[in-house]
């Protein structure tokens, strides 16, 4: 148990508070608390208090001198509130709850003054993870299922998409050089679009079946399902049997070509996550695996794959990889070290610009030399390579390589590279049709 008194609170906590009167947010330290939705609290006696934000995993951060009543939202904890102090029980066999109270319960208690004061959070070295993001729609789902969900990065919809545009890149450019009808294109695009839905998830389920120990150690990671707990390995399996069994049901709906090559690229899935174990190159394999629909579309609209337009794209996708995941890498580079998790972040250092310039240099080439061989128009070049180059360039002029929140926000703006490649593919699609 966890116990505060009246105007002391932990460490480590940041809370955004809303009040009636003042109508603005400011960071303020809290308690942490067990509710799993948005809760107004009102002080005893006042006529103003605060609204929490709510946290996923069933957490939520609390400011207030008195609370008089609350009401436990969550079936694995229990919050008990009294005047003048609080206490925070953890009921039941959960790992989480427990790792979480003993991060808190080892930290020192600040002084009183803490807790009137608006200054940012402590330090930090007693920061919560960054993966305790507020207000996800996941949090509004059943709770049995919420940790699957979590499992399967579903409410971060950027690794479905990076795996989708090498998909939709290669049947687009299928179906401009074979002249083919709009409406089997755009039914392929939404197979593939699910597909990606399902297969991305099963990757994040075999990504974290393979690192629940290391992710325990990592800031950003360790409050994911498995490494707290929340899901145990043997039910990740069963998960995944799931994952795996919904797209082979997708894949069943295309050519016998299509569903030998798509299974094909299940060992690049299954042996990625143990690549950072073994080389600084690990981006390398991702890259295969995630761009094997570069491959994969072209042979579902044409029944086999046309290697001369496919080759190029693919490599291209591979060098994408190699930029957009090392700038992903770089936020966990510290952490890594202390592990021994290999990247090529850590492969590069000091020399990552470079090498991302290189590997820009050749995403861009890669996708000039597939769009020649395909005969695209000059609407490709324009948008799809000067679109690609213009987004590169500016994610490698302003990305801050030291600062995990920016090298967050350039990784993800890479569906927006995608999106611009599809772009000059589609316009030349439409411009022939019409």
């Amino acid at each position: 148990m966890i116990r505060t008194t009246t105007g002391t609170l932990l460490p480590g906590c940041r809370l955004l508070v809303r009040t009636f009167s003042g109508n603005r947010s400011v960071a303020h330290p809290g308690l942490l608390m067990s509710m799993s939705h948005t809760i107004p609290c009102m002080s005893s006696g006042s006529t103003t208090g605060p609204i929490i934000t709510s946290f996923r995993h069933h957490f939520s951060f609390l400011a207030s001198k008195q609370i008089t009543r609350l009401q436990p939202t969550s079936r694995f904890h229990k919050l008990i509130s009294s005047s003048p102090s609080l206490s925070l029980r953890f009921k039941g066999n959960n790992t989480l709850s427990r790792a979480i109270a003993q991060q808190f319960s080892s930290s020192s208690t600040p002084s009183p003054s803490t807790a009137t004061s608006s200054d940012p959070a402590p330090p930090s070295s007693h920061a919560l993870p960054t993966s305790l993001q507020p207000g996800t729609w996941l949090d509004r789902m059943p709770k049995s299922i919420q940790p699957y969900l979590y499992l399967t990065r579903i409410d971060k919809p950027i690794g479905t998409w990076l795996l989708l545009w090498p998909c939709i890149w290669s049947i687009s450019m299928a179906s401009y050089g074979a002249n083919l009808a709009l409406g089997p294109t755009a039914y392929m695009i939404g197979l593939f679009s699910a597909g990606a839905v399902i297969m991305r998830g099963a990757g994040c389920t075999v990504n974290d079946l393979w690192d629940r120990n290391i992710d325990k150690k990592v800031e950003r990671t360790k409050v994911r399902p498995l490494a707290s707990g929340a899901v145990s390995p043997a039910q990740a399996v069963a998960f995944l049997g799931l994952q795996l069994g919904a797209g082979l049901a997708v894949l069943c709906q295309m050519n016998l070509y299509s569903i030998m090559l798509g299974a094909s690229s299940l060992s690049l899935v299954a042996t990625y996550p143990a690549m950072k174990r073994i080389t600084y190159w690990p981006q390398v394999v991702l890259g295969l695996a995630f761009n094997w629909g570069a491959l994969l579309g072209s042979s579902a609209m044409l029944g086999t794959t046309n290697w001369t337009v496919a080759l190029p794209l693919y490599a291209s996708g591979i060098c994408w990889t190699l930029v957009y995941d090392t700038i992903y890498a770089h936020q966990d580079k510290k952490d890594d070290i202390k592990i021994g998790v290999k990247s090529t972040a850590l492969r590069f250092g000091e020399k990552t610009p470079t090498y991302l310039a290189a590997f820009s240099t050749g995403m861009v080439s890669m996708l000039a030399l597939s769009g020649y061989m395909n005969d695209q128009g000059p609407l490709f070049y324009a948008l799809s390579v000067g679109g690609a180059a213009a987004h590169l360039a500016w994610q490698l002029r302003t990305v801050n390589y030291d600062n995990p929140a920016d090298c967050w926000s350039k990784f993800a703006s890479n569906k927006w590279t995608g999106a611009l490649v599809f772009s000059g593919i589609a316009s030349d699609y439409l411009y022939q049709m019409f």
